[in-house]
């Protein structure tokens, strides 16, 4: 059946009612979402170099500031303003100098020393079975004992000269590296060695092609570990016997209550350690960029 407004019947259908604009809005105006996406706003973006800096400035502020009012006294910490004038004596005498290059050589050995040691039992372990077996028990059984108490066994057997002091060292590195490359091999994903298997690849093409890259980053993980470790572990080595050295300095000044001293190689400590995470972390930067990771969220 036709309509009864059709073209047909000649007559026009009626106008449809509209809702009364209400007043005091304009026709032509936006909703408020289309009004926001319209106007973008700025936003103050803070480098995130300023951001990592504002902690320690922060800190070393508020130390500051209770120095000079006297809330913190100088016999309990001295002011950052007297460290530095006595860093600068010390690097003036050359005393500093000397104790931080002594330091550097215990710690630069042990960690060749420990890190070799961990990355042949953790390739053993972690791409043969009979070695996991053999090595993972033991390395888990000896982990459980703190490594700062055998320092009176080593000087048994060791002597009091540079050897239990390198083999400390060794011992705090062995352990974090051992176990992230050894995670890091057992964590390699089991379709990829199958994939590598069906185009071919032998034995050596997986490990070198697969295992490893899948286990790097683990092992960069574990190296920062080892190397804060390693500036650990001296800094309890050279308070035992030592004659040069960053824990030298500690010594004396710990027995004429110099904490100006005592602050001065805290900071040292510091500063070396942060120095070794800065390097591994751009390492890490440069031998990772293949890998899509995660970064944070926001700004």
């Amino acid at each position: 059946m036709p309509s009864p407004y059709s073209s047909v019947s000649g007559a026009s259908p009626p106008p449809r009612a509209t809702a009364p604009p209400t007043p005091g809005v304009a026709k032509d105006s936006a909703p408020p979402a289309a009004r926001t996406r319209s106007r973008p706003r700025l936003r103050l973006r803070v480098p995130r170099g300023v951001r990592r800096a504002s902690g320690p400035v922060g800190l070393l502020l508020l130390w500051y500031v209770a120095a000079a009012t006297g809330v913190l006294p100088e016999t309990v910490l001295a002011s950052p303003v007297d460290v530095v004038q006595r860093g600068a004596d010390l690097i003036g005498t050359g005393e500093l100098t000397e104790a931080i290059a002594a330091s550097g050589r215990r710690a630069a050995i042990g960690f060749l020393i420990g890190a070799g040691v961990a990355l042949t039992l953790a390739l053993t372990a972690g791409l043969f079975r009979l070695g996991e077996d053999v090595i993972d028990s033991s390395m888990g059984m000896f982990r459980a004992i703190p490594w700062v108490g055998l320092i009176p066994l080593f000087i048994v057997w060791f002597g009091i000269d540079e050897t239990p002091k390198i083999a400390l060292v060794a011992l705090g590195v062995t352990y974090p590296l051992y176990f992230n490359i050894y995670g890091g091999i057992r964590s390699a994903d089991a379709q990829l060695i199958e994939a590598g298997r069906m185009v071919g690849l032998g034995r050596i093409g997986l490990i070198r092609y697969v295992i490893l890259p899948s286990a790097l980053p683990g092992a960069l993980v574990g190296l920062r570990y080892a190397l804060s470790t390693a500036w650990l572990a001296l800094v309890f080595a050279e308070q035992v016997n030592a004659d040069a050295g960053i824990g030298y300095l500690m010594s004396n000044a710990q027995q004429y209550f110099q904490t100006d001293v005592i602050v001065l190689c805290l900071a040292v400590y510091a500063v070396l350690g942060l120095l070794c995470d800065f390097a591994v972390r751009t390492l890490s930067r440069r031998l990772l960029d293949w890998r899509a990771s995660f970064d944070g969220e926001g700004a």
